[in-house]
């Protein structure tokens, strides 16, 4: 067999019709920046996301920058977050020219530790990005009491997770705003990059549209530095037509996320860590990843038979050449060294056959019974 990471082919051939359909309708009507399709997405997912304000932007790199900046982060601050993350949780806080400070996770989530956030707490501090990895929403209940004690700014950095829940509560509805990515390869995708902003706050929402816009209002009239990131009409209505199915595309995940973990728990035991899922947590498994031993040549192993993964992440932020002015050393941020070398993500997405996540499992044990 040869299984992908994601193979959104299947997916394309249902919505074909109507994709083709509704990309015509904008190339026909000529208008492709800041559109109806955009102001409907924007629409669907604030209400999707039980929040007043959805801001679409170019990706969601910008998305977290645009919001840093909206929410009046600036030169001189100090911004905690996780280095167990895609760059561009930590570029976003330098680019907004404030300082990352990273604190370290808790290992069986993957996710930021609220312990050792409040540990980071300086006069400087102003806001807080816990990052919803792989899908699962970082304890947020927790650091909303932080951020209220200290007068913090919360931005989720929620391009895994979006239709992730805790307690009932969606991504968006305990911070101050909350970033989406829709690259292809997210849970929903565009057909190139694209991202948004929700957020109940009318100022920050406000600020977001101003900044999206090379920070004009009126158009021409500059009263802030802003950037050239607008979500263009027709990634909106690629999503547009993608958005209904969301919901059941989550579930999807979740069914293969269960299969896998049977699987993997009744024939590799204590071989293979699974992920868990804290109570109160709706987890939406853009990625499904495990923590193994001998996780590089177990990797170069299902390769040869077939089978994709991939690593996210292999090295954190705060050990990364780009950020060593920052003094951070290898060992100071111990789980998350440790996770970058044990996390290993399978094949997941909505249209992957039980067959499939057979035989990555049964390669899985062929490895270790070796």
């Amino acid at each position: 067999m040869n299984i992908p990471m994601l193979d959104l082919s299947e997916q394309y051939q249902g919505l074909k019709e109507e994709m083709l359909a509704a990309l015509d309708e904008v190339m026909s009507s000529s208008r492709f920046i800041l559109g109806d399709n955009v102001k409907k997405l924007e629409a669907d997912v604030a209400e999707f996301s039980h929040v007043s304000h959805g801001i679409g932007c170019g990706n969601g790199s910008d998305a977290i920058h645009i919001a840093l900046q909206a929410a009046g982060i600036k030169s001189g601050d100090e911004v905690i977050t996780t280095p167990f993350t895609f760059f561009a949780t930590g570029g976003a806080i330098v680019r907004a020219g404030a300082t990352p400070v990273y604190v370290d996770i808790d290992p069986v989530t993957f996710n930021i530790d609220p312990v050792k956030v409040e540990q980071a707490i300086t006069e400087k501090t102003k806001a807080i990005i816990p990052v919803h990895l792989y899908g699962q929403m970082a304890d947020m209940e927790a650091l909303r009491k932080i951020a209220d004690k200290h007068n913090l700014a919360i931005i989720e950095d929620a391009a895994q997770a979006i239709g992730a829940k805790q307690n009932g509560k969606t991504v968006g509805e305990l911070g101050t705003a909350a970033t989406y990515s829709f690259f292809p390869t997210k849970n929903l995708g565009a057909y190139g990059d694209a991202g948004m902003i929700v957020t109940n706050d009318d100022q920050v929402a406000e600020n977001c549209r101003v900044i999206r816009v090379h920070g004009s209002k009126p158009k021409y009239y500059h009263h802030v530095l802003g950037y050239n990131s607008r979500l263009d009409e027709l990634q909106a209505a690629v999503l547009n037509v993608k958005f209904p199915h969301l919901n059941k595309w989550s579930e999807l995940r979740r069914e293969k996320a269960a299969v896998y973990t049977q699987l993997l728990n009744e024939q590799l035991g204590d071989l293979v860590k699974t992920p868990v899922v804290k109570e109160g947590n709706y987890h939406v498994f853009h990625q499904y990843t495990i923590r193994v031993e001998k996780r590089d040549e177990l990797q170069a192993f299902l390769k040869d038979q077939g089978v994709q993964t991939m690593i996210y992440y292999p090295l954190p932020l705060h050990v990364q050449p780009v950020f060593k002015d920052l003094g951070y050393q290898e060992g100071d941020l111990p789980e998350s060294e440790k996770a970058a070398k044990e996390a290993l993500s399978l094949p997941m997405f909505p249209e992957l056959k039980q067959e499939q996540q057979e035989y990555v499992v049964a390669k899985i044990k062929e490895f270790y019974n070796k």
